[in-house]
């Protein structure tokens, strides 16, 4: 078997049935090849960042194990957003019925026209920092040399708010 290198996706979802649409997304992860979902982290309803007026959103993160690179990963995380409905937009920031990205990649650091890994802006967010500490808070970012505990450290304002966790998107029982 090739080597299972470990990464870390953000899932959000603001249109439709939110909850359903981060299930399904976590279902497609673990079914599609090359891929074991290890672990999720709680799912929180955030605001929106940027973007048009719009709903809340309902994050996580998930921690997987693949064997697939990263230019495969981005394929099979944008086939399962089609799948899941969303459409393309010329709309940066628009609200989505699911919204998968490549938060970390091992340690990996990657920089070309539609791939940035780390993700450019996680550093930024709460809504990933957050549910990544309750997974790897130790993990050290690759280009910025801190633990994801410490960078979340500062980002002390916060609207997210609990509302449920993995047991709600795998039937009382984690992937």
């Amino acid at each position: 078997m090739d080597k299972m290198s470990r990464v870390f996706i953000g899932i959000g979802s603001n249109e439709g049935d939110r909850l359903a649409q981060l299930s399904s997304a976590l279902k497609a992860l673990g079914a599609a090849p090359g891929i074991r979902v290890v672990q999720m982290a709680v799912v929180s309803e955030t605001d929106p960042v940027g973007g048009p007026p719009q709903g809340p959103y309902l994050n996580t993160v998930a921690e997987i194990a693949t064997s697939l690179s990263p230019r495969k990963l981005l394929a099979t995380l944008q086939g399962i957003e089609r799948d899941l409905g969303r459409l393309p937009s010329a709309e940066r920031w628009g609200p989505r019925a699911i919204d998968l990205d490549i938060l970390l990649y091992d340690d990996r650091i990657i920089q070309e026209p539609d791939l940035d890994i780390p993700h450019p802006r996680m550093h930024e967010r709460r809504f990933v920092l957050e549910p990544l500490s309750q997974l790897a808070p130790e993990l050290v970012h690759p280009v910025l040399h801190q633990t994801i505990a410490a960078l979340l450290e500062p980002l002390t304002v916060s609207s997210a708010t609990q509302r449920g966790g993995s047991a709600n998107l795998f039937g009382g029982r984690e992937p």
